[in-house]
């Protein structure tokens, strides 16, 4: 269980969250609120009744003091500019992220997931930020469908971010996980509607995924932007999950179909590959993949991941969701979903008390 730290070091200062409207940026907002003494967060998004939605969630005097929200699209580079005036920390969450959507709609998912995220690292840049953070996910390694391609440069534009800091000392980071348990899209509201249909269909008996809740997700990623030097890629040590054991938690009764892999779908996810292995380090609770080209002396040298406590890892490793050695038995799965604020899931909770 990937726990939070401290965080001291956001005392009286000023974040921004892109896309903040989304599952991971209502829980960072959550998060921060309570447990921080965090001067302002900034929601930057392009969906106006969503933020009047997320308004709604934070109804406290003291938190609607701290929240503000800016509507904008990062594709607008000046819009950004503007936001982040005065903004100590950024944490980059906007993308599109439908595969299926991205192959009929490509130049979309460029214009956001790959000139966004320039425009990000821009406007930082031009106001002297502290540290930026970039969300990425497995699909950006090794991918073989559009998302995956443009989160994949998107990862290489934030990493090279840092040879233009010069004299502002931004720095910028990335951090890549897997699927986050019960958001929206994913399989678990899929099969947990499906089941009242007697029919979870599953696309591969062997496929694997990794699974992090989003209460990990938002601990990792606040760890990171507290300890990030500019230039890591952060990758953490999370369980997988066989896609048989969560359709028979679900429904063990229900009918399994087996209806083949979707079109951009891989059987295994991987978050680190062999080549990215002589880069990588392996601490207690995560990886760090550093970068392959230092052009600048304020990225970190590997020197530095030894003396934090780095292990480097062997020029044969990879981390793939089929070759984990943490794996979710289906006692936890089972434990996951009860604990997911989805209407389906709590209906499903009851059904299983009785």
């Amino acid at each position: 269980m990937l726990k939070l730290e401290s965080l001291d070091f956001l005392d009286g200062c000023r974040l921004l969250i892109t896309g903040g409207t989304g599952s991971l940026g209502k829980q960072l907002t959550r998060t921060l609120l309570e447990q921080s003494n965090i001067d302002a967060i900034i929601i930057y998004s392009r969906d106006e009744f969503k933020q009047f939605e997320m308004q709604n969630m934070f109804p406290g005097e003291d938190d609607r003091a701290r929240l503000r929200f800016f509507l904008g699209d990062v594709r607008d580079e000046q819009r950004l500019t503007m936001a982040m005036e005065r903004v100590d920390y950024v944490i980059h969450a906007a993308a599109l992220k439908q595969v299926p959507a991205a192959e009929f709609n490509p130049f979309e998912f460029v214009k956001t997931n790959i000139l966004g995220a320039g425009n990000v690292i821009n406007a930082a840049l031009h106001n002297n930020v502290k540290n930026v953070i970039a969300l990425s996910t497995d699909k950006a390694s090794n991918p073989i469908n559009l998302y995956g391609a443009t989160k994949l440069c998107s990862d290489k534009l934030f990493i090279a971010g840092n040879h233009y800091s010069g004299l502002k000392q931004t720095s910028f980071s990335v951090v890549r996980y897997g699927n986050v348990v019960g958001s929206r899209g994913s399989v678990i509201p899929f099969f947990l509607e499906k089941r009242k249909e007697g029919v979870l269909p599953i696309t591969d008996p062997r496929m694997t995924r990794f699974w992090i809740t989003l209460e990990e997700a938002v601990a990792f990623v606040l760890n990171a932007l507290r300890e990030m030097r500019g230039g890591e890629m952060w990758v953490p040590k999370i369980h997988s999950m066989k896609i048989t054991d969560l359709a028979d938690v679900i429904s063990p009764e229900c009918e399994k179909p087996v209806i083949g892999i979707r079109p951009g779908e891989k059987l295994h996810e991987i978050m680190i590959t062999p080549d990215e292995s002589i880069q990588t380090f392996a601490f207690d609770t995560h990886y760090i993949v550093t970068p392959s080209h230092r052009f600048t002396s304020t990225i970190p040298a590997p020197e530095y991941f030894l003396e934090q406590g780095g292990e480097p890892c062997d020029d044969r490793f990879y981390y793939s969701s089929d070759n984990n050695h943490l794996w979710l038995s289906r006692d936890e799965i089972a434990s996951m979903i009860c604990a997911l604020d989805l209407p389906a899931a709590r209906e499903w909770a009851a059904e299983l008390r009785n």
